[in-house]
């Protein structure tokens, strides 16, 4: 049902935890299936992710696409982490089940509205970024599982 990398994403997590005084911080749920993830970046003054963290209360698909979210975006620009899909998500962990397809596309909402919360706190657009959604199930009632 999941891949290896899934199940080693999740019983062994990479940059759980908070970043303190992050550059960004941007929080998204599901209410559909009870998920928030939470995701923290360091962004230095030349624009790369210095570091990405994560909390997530979910499932077991949820916690590794976090942490593969978070791998994925570390050493990025931010056009670069802002082009981290949820297909880029679900290929870096070898697929993931019709059902846990949801959890990718949290994380890159997740990743999202850290870029937003940076880019606000900044006073900055981002190109290319859209104000994220707090509950990823919105609009998402004509897609099928």
């Amino acid at each position: 049902m999941y891949s290896e990398k899934v199940m080693d994403h999740f019983q062994n997590p990479r940059n759980v935890g908070e970043i303190e005084n992050a550059s960004g911080v941007g929080t998204v749920g599901n209410a559909k299936c009870g998920d928030i993830m939470r995701i923290f970046l360091d962004i230095d003054d030349n624009g790369i992710v210095r570091d990405a963290k994560f909390k997530t209360f979910g499932c077991g698909a949820a916690v590794a696409t976090s942490s593969m979210a978070t791998e994925l975006v570390k050493g990025k620009t931010i056009q670069e982490a802002l082009q981290v899909t949820n297909k880029a998500v679900m290929e870096a962990l070898d697929g993931l089940p019709p059902v846990k397809v949801h959890c990718s596309l949290l994380a890159e909402e997740a990743i999202h509205a850290a870029l937003w919360d940076y880019a606000e706190k900044h006073g900055i657009v981002i190109e290319g970024l859209e104000k994220p959604k707090n509950d990823i199930s919105e609009g998402e009632e004509e897609e099928q599982y």
